[in-house]
């Protein structure tokens, strides 16, 4: 058990940020099977932007490694081009 002040709070906060990542990846990883899911280029353009734009939010804040993120985007992409 922390001792210290500083380190009761930080475990506080380290909970309070696990918490906040965890729902952030689980949110994205659920947009991104949405994503795959659709079968209308249209409404999957649409939806693309808004989950490109989450997982480079996850990557800034390193929620998930850069290179996953592009890998990720890079194969929607390539889904949606297919369609």
């Amino acid at each position: 058990m922390a001792n210290h002040k500083s380190s009761k709070k930080r475990i506080r906060s380290n909970e309070t940020k696990r918490l906040r990542n965890k729902y952030q990846h689980k949110t994205a990883r659920n947009a991104v099977r949405t994503l795959r899911s659709l079968t209308d280029k249209k409404e999957a353009s649409e939806m693309l932007a808004s989950v490109t734009s989450m997982l480079d939010r996850l990557a800034k804040n390193n929620v998930i490694h850069s290179k996953k993120a592009a890998n990720l985007k890079s194969g929607l992409q390539v889904k949606i081009n297919n369609l």
